[in-house]
């Protein structure tokens, strides 16, 4: 089951819920303060590394200019 990161429209709580995908389609998902069904979704950043086994040459790489620290695109 997938985690969401919600804001109640009623409240302006914000809360994390773990639910189903048919759960929250089906506005099924309460906000815990308030009991309201009238909830948005809120976008975070998302992090995340890839760890490649391939290098190159930041310098003669196209797509250096998207590494902050080198190439990684072998």
């Amino acid at each position: 089951m997938p985690y969401y990161d919600l804001k109640c429209k009623n409240c302006d709580n914000t809360f994390n819920m773990k639910a189903t995908i048919t759960q929250r389609q089906n506005g099924e998902i309460a906000c815990p303060e308030c009991g309201s069904h009238d909830l948005e979704a809120v976008f975070k950043a998302l992090n995340y590394v890839v760890k490649s086994s391939n290098s190159c040459d930041a310098s003669s790489c196209s797509q250096a200019h998207r590494c902050h620290s080198g190439c990684c695109h072998g």
